[in-house]
């Protein structure tokens, strides 16, 4: 009986030690992945540096080598966790919108969540647009860009009951573009100057909409 008990006892201790060194590894794996991120957004992914990265994350090269090889391997585990995100995001900014929603109220809340998004993580739009994404990531982001450009077309669809398919799918190109182009802009400013600039992107879409919504004479 006392070997049991000793056995018993024991054992609780052997079940939370892996648990803890799990929770340790996600800590660091957030860290190096923070730390990436600075760096790609100051850099550029072909600039950056494994030692780079180790450097702004205060480890030592080796500590990093123990979570990934490479640097592409830090550069795909953050646009995975990215484009997972982005994907809830343009679930909750693209869902069903009532068509009694006033088409200004449509775009602000789409665009809303989408700006929050990139100014939150700016090293999305410095990876996914940049001239050297690695080849796994672009493969994904653009089955992203795809699911995306769908979600906006069924949106459209809602506030622009009378356009032709055909004519929707290319307003909806024309939509992304003129965000994409506005958030770049968007990024490269702050604090009261960046609101300015996210006005005038909601305006220039909905400027855009207006006419192709209003109802036939």
């Amino acid at each position: 009986m006392p070997e049991n008990t000793e056995k018993a006892e024991s054992e609780p201790k052997a079940d939370t030690r892996p648990r803890r060194r799990q929770a340790r590894g996600e800590r660091r794996i957030a860290q190096l992945l923070e730390a990436a991120a600075s760096v790609f957004c100051s850099s550029g992914y072909t600039a950056a540096s494994t030692n780079a990265i180790a450097r702004e994350a205060g480890v030592s090269p080796g500590t990093l080598y123990q979570f990934f090889p490479n640097k592409e391997a830090i550069a795909i585990e953050l646009g995975d966790r990215l484009m997972h995100e982005m994907r809830e995001t343009y679930g909750e900014a693209l869902g069903p919108v009532d068509p009694a929603t006033p088409l200004e109220e449509a775009v602000e809340a789409a665009v809303d969540r989408f700006i929050d998004f990139n100014c939150r993580h700016p090293v999305f739009f410095a990876l996914m647009h940049g001239p050297d994404i690695p080849g796994r990531m672009a493969e994904a982001h653009e089955a992203l860009h795809t699911t995306l450009l769908e979600r906006i077309q069924t949106r459209l669809a809602s506030v622009l009951p009378d356009v032709p398919a055909a004519d929707l799918a290319r307003i909806t190109e024309v939509c992304l573009g003129l965000y994409m182009a506005g958030l770049e802009l968007v990024l490269t400013h702050e604090g009261a100057e960046r609101e300015a600039y996210v006005r005038e992107l909601k305006n220039v879409l909905v400027r855009y909409l207006a006419p192709l919504a209003a109802p036939p004479a």
